[in-house]
């Protein structure tokens, strides 16, 4: 299962906020994971060609959500280190709420193109010479999206288990710090890829 760059903030997202928020953010993968399974499924090949174009600028619109994501957690991190922890316990900020945190995640992987390039491969690789019909389409797209979502779901329990693990001021502090570094360094890569 890839860990990258959106799974990475994941993690991040749930240690700092809730399971529920987590949960949500995970579900916006999965969503986003399941549109692209049934582009792929309804596109074929004709997918793959048709995004070639547009592989670089989504490439670089992925890479700078990221990195912004990256920065913002970091100077957050930064911010609360900073005020003590009796103002920390007291006024956290606005958190992110469930539905933003769903909102939020599908929309970062549904700008990674990658997503769909992989399915539409995934798709075309696993033809035969009888095209399928709507039922193996139909559970194509729902095995796809129960996969991502599981796996998803099990990397917020790992954030939710990381966020009460660290539960201390500088604990979280580190871990923001080195989830804003790791984000960071992905989406460089991300950026910096061959196409």
């Amino acid at each position: 299962m890839p860990v990258g760059a959106v799974a990475t903030y994941l993690v991040a997202l749930t240690a700092r906020t809730s399971p529920k928020t987590g949960a949500c953010a995970a579900l916006g993968v999965a969503t986003a994971d399941g549109v692209y399974a049934l582009i792929a499924t309804v596109g074929g090949s004709s997918l793959a060609h048709a995004l070639q174009p547009v592989m670089l600028p989504l490439r670089w619109a992925s890479g700078l959500v990221l990195i912004a994501l990256a920065v913002r957690s970091g100077a957050a991190a930064i911010g609360r280190y900073r005020r003590s922890e009796e103002a920390t316990r007291e006024g956290k900020g606005v958190p992110i709420s469930p539905a933003r945190a769903y909102a939020g995640l599908w929309g970062i992987t549904m700008l990674n193109p990658t997503t769909v390039v992989y399915f539409a491969a995934l798709v075309l690789g696993s033809r035969t010479a009888t095209a399928p019909d709507r039922l193996e389409q139909g559970v194509f797209v729902l095995a796809a999206f129960a996969a991502s979502a599981s796996w998803q779901l099990l990397l917020a329990g790992g954030g939710a288990l990381l966020g009460r693990a660290l539960t201390g001021g500088r604990g979280r502090f580190i871990t923001a710090m080195a989830s804003s570094t790791l984000i960071t360094v992905l989406a460089l890569r991300l950026l910096l890829s061959e196409p």
